[in-house]
């Protein structure tokens, strides 16, 4: 799948989390695994908390590991949405995504 690496490839699988207006949180990975990642989320995330993600599949368990979760689909060209029609878009990975290329 592009985008997805492991450290034998070229390209390195960075893992990040950020509360909304919080620090940032980075991981180099060994590889994009559901069992990678849970251990990172249930040591850097309360329990409860509302994750918003991508739509990839590794998310997939994080109700099941006593998470919140919301999603933007990339692929149909969604990247934010307005659930309660404030005007507002509360669904969204743009802080992640600001963070990470190293603007404010």
């Amino acid at each position: 799948m592009p985008g997805r690496g492991t450290l034998e490839k070229e390209k390195l699988p960075i893992f990040g989390m950020v509360q909304r207006g919080g620090a940032i949180i980075l991981h180099l990975l060994a590889n994009v695994r559901q069992a990678t990642i849970k251990p990172l989320l249930l040591a850097g995330v309360a329990l409860g908390s509302l994750i918003n993600t991508d739509e990839y599949a590794i998310y997939g368990r994080l109700p099941e590991w006593g998470f919140g979760h919301k999603t933007v689909n990339h692929g149909r060209g969604e990247y934010a949405r307005d659930e309660d029609g404030d005007g507002f878009c509360e669904v969204h990975v743009n802080t992640m995504e600001v963070r990470r290329c190293g603007a404010d």
